[in-house]
C-alpha cells in the first residue's frame, strides 16, 4: 500500500531556516503568543487618568506587530495546507500508477522529498520576508521613537535652566510643567519624562553635571545682571544723546 508515513527526509535541518524560525520566535511572531509582545494590551494612565507617552508607543507598537504576527500564520497556514493537498494528490496519482507499473519506496520517497523542498524553499521566502518586515518595523518604530526623544537645542537650554535654577527642590509644579510644554512646543508627559531622567542621571554622577550646573548658574547670574542694569538705565532721569551729551531735562511748562 502506497502511505507517506513513515517517510523521513534525509537532509539535515537546513540552518538558514534554523536562524529565521529562531528570530521569529524571538520577535514574538511565532510560537504562542505572549502578552506583552505580540499581543496589543491595554494602554497604562498616568494619575491624572491621561496615557502615558511610553505606554501608548509600546501598545502601537505591539498592535503592529500583532498584525505581522497574524499575516504570518494566515500565510503559514496556507503553505501547509497547500503542500498536504499537493503531496496527497501527487500520491493518488502514483496509486494510479501503481495500477500499470511497478512504483518502489524510493520513488515515493523521492516524489515526496522533491515536494517537500519546493514547498519549503517558499516556506523560506515566507519566513525571511515576515523577518525583514519586522526588522525594517522596527527600525522605523526606534528612529521616530528617538526623534521624538531628541529635543531641540532650544527645548534643552529651557528645561536644564529651569533645572539647575530649582535644583535644591528639581520638581515642577503642574503649572510650571505647562509653562515649560508650550515654551519647548512639547507635551507635558514629555517635560514630566525629561525631568525624572535627569534627575536619575544627576543623582548617579553629580561630579560631571556640576561643570553644567556652575555654566547655567553664571548663566543665570548674566542674564539677572541685565536685567538689572536694564531696569536702572529705563529709570534714569536723563540719558546721553547721540553727541555723548545730557538730553535736557524738560518741566510740563516748556522751561529746561
Amino acid at each position: 500500500v502506497l502511505s507517506i508515513r513513515g517517510i523521513q527526509e534525509e537532509d539535515p535541518p537546513d540552518a538558514q531556516l534554523m536562524r529565521l524560525d529562531n528570530m521569529l520566535l524571538a520577535e514574538g511572531v511565532s510560537g504562542p503568543e505572549k502578552r506583552g509582545r505580540g499581543a496589543p494590551m491595554a494602554v497604562a494612565a498616568t494619575p491624572g487618568g491621561c496615557p502615558n507617552d511610553n505606554s501608548i508607543e509600546h501598545s502601537d507598537y505591539r498592535a503592529k506587530l500583532s498584525q505581522i504576527r497574524q499575516i504570518y500564520h494566515s500565510e503559514l497556514e496556507k503553505y501547509e495546507q497547500a503542500c498536504s493537498e499537493f503531496t496527497t494528490h501527487v500520491m493518488n496519482l502514483l496509486r494510479e500508477q501503481s495500477r500499470t507499473r511497478p512504483i518502489s519506496p524510493k520513488e515515493i520517497e523521492r516524489m515526496v522529498s522533491i515536494i517537500h523542498r519546493k514547498f519549503s524553499s517558499i516556506q523560506m521566502q515566507l519566513k525571511q520576508s515576515t523577518c525583514e518586515a519586522v526588522m525594517i518595523f522596527r527600525s522605523r518604530f526606534l528612529d521616530a521613537r528617538r526623534k521624538r526623544r531628541n529635543f531641540n537645542k532650544q527645548a534643552t537650554e529651557i528645561l536644564n535652566e529651569y533645572f539647575y535654577s530649582h535644583l535644591s527642590n528639581p520638581y515642577p509644579s503642574e503649572e510650571a510643567k505647562e509653562e515649560l510644554a508650550k515654551k519647548c512646543s512639547i507635551t507635558v508627559s514629555q517635560v514630566s519624562n525629561w525631568f525624572g531622567n535627569k534627575r536619575i542621571r544627576y543623582k548617579k554622577n553629580i561630579g560631571k553635571f556640576q561643570e553644567e550646573a556652575n555654566l547655567y548658574a553664571a548663566k543665570t547670574a548674566v542674564d539677572a545682571t541685565n536685567v538689572v542694569a536694564q531696569g536702572n538705565r529705563a529709570n534714569s532721569p536723563s540719558t546721553p544723546n547721540s553727541d555723548g551729551f545730557l538730553a535736557p531735562c524738560h518741566t510740563p511748562d516748556g522751561k529746561i
